[in-house]
């Protein structure tokens, strides 16, 4: 497929107790990495710490840290940190997140989501290499901070990026993006506009996969996960973009009005089958090659613990090969 091959940690269904054994054996497995997120379930730091000592030959990755809910010196202290449990192996995947992690929930204003991230950005470039930091930038200011522990070797850090703004970010201060809930096809329109800044700059891709055959229990299931997120402004204005809003604008109208199951039966099962990869494993396998296929240089899986799939299994048949 590519050089590199993730997975999303932790696992669904699993206490992280309980992973160990599974983390373990990834890399025989053939995976190269795990990618953590940070939603409303751990931290992103955590899964990774543990796993830096369970495996330790595996990258590591954050996908993604949102860039509010940390202040600039905190982050930079985890990144370094990391980086001292994980030398030369750990990424900083760092994004903007949504208005609904970050201001329904951590009750900080989601304001300039851009410039906050290229700031962040730009005092972890300074950081993270031991300078002493004073700095106005556009969304914060930093006086006099200074990492007593930097990092043995760089920390690449790539933006979570939807739209041409965050993905020209991404290509032209980043180490490259961190994509996600599109389909293979929209691929071919968002890494070009990375990679316009450099052809070594990384895409990395979170997949989300259902391994599993029953089609309509699957499609049913995922349109809970897709409603969540196509719902979120930064989400709903990907789409438009990527051409769905015609799609899904009669899922938004049912949205508005409190129509939740009007909602999700809204939804066209078209657009599950393109957003989450499912049917048998060899389905599966081939779905996320068309991601690699058209411009993913590192695909991080996520399985979803939907109902009937049988999460330790789908981590070995998914395995690439």
């Amino acid at each position: 497929m590519t050089n590199r091959f993730g997975i999303t940690i932790p696992f669904e269904r699993m206490s992280l107790a309980e992973q160990k054994e599974t983390i373990e054996r990834l890399p025989s497995l053939g995976y190269t990495d795990v990618w953590s997120a940070e939603t409303d379930g751990m931290d992103a730091f955590t899964p990774l710490v543990l796993t830096s000592q369970w495996a330790p030959t595996l990258r590591l990755g954050t996908a993604i840290v949102p860039a509010y809910t940390r202040g600039p010196a905190t982050l930079a202290q985890s990144v370094a940190a990391m980086a001292y449990a994980a030398p030369g192996r750990f990424v900083l995947g760092l994004g903007s997140s949504s208005n609904v992690i970050v201001e329904r929930w951590n009750s900080t204003p989601f304001e300039k989501p851009y410039a906050r991230v290229r700031d962040t950005l730009r005092f972890l470039r300074a950081a993270l290499t031991g300078e002493k930091v004073s700095e106005t930038y556009e969304t914060f200011a930093v006086k006099g901070f200074r990492l007593s522990v930097v990092p043995e070797q760089p920390v690449p850090i790539l933006v979570a990026a939807l739209r041409e703004g965050m993905l020209n970010l991404a290509g032209r201060e980043g180490d490259g993006a961190i994509i996600n809930w599109l389909s293979a096809e929209d691929v071919k329109k968002v890494a070009p506009i990375v990679r316009a800044h450099g052809a070594e700059k990384e895409v990395v891709a979170r997949i989300f996969v259902a391994p599993s055959t029953e089609t309509e229990k699957v499609r049913q299931q995922a349109k809970f996960a897709i409603a969540q997120y196509m719902n979120v402004p930064v989400y709903a204005a990907f789409h438009k973009w990527l051409g769905r809003g015609e799609q899904f604008q009669p899922m938004w109208d049912c949205w508005q009005s409190g129509d939740r199951a009007g909602a999700l039966a809204a939804i066209p099962d078209e657009l599950v089958d393109q957003l989450v990869v499912h049917g048998s494993y060899a389905e599966c396998r081939d779905h996320i090659q068309r991601y690699c296929d058209n411009g993913v240089s590192t695909p991080a899986i996520a399985i979803l613990g939907l109902s009937g799939v049988n999460i330790p299994e789908a981590i070995t048949e998914l395995a690439p090969r």
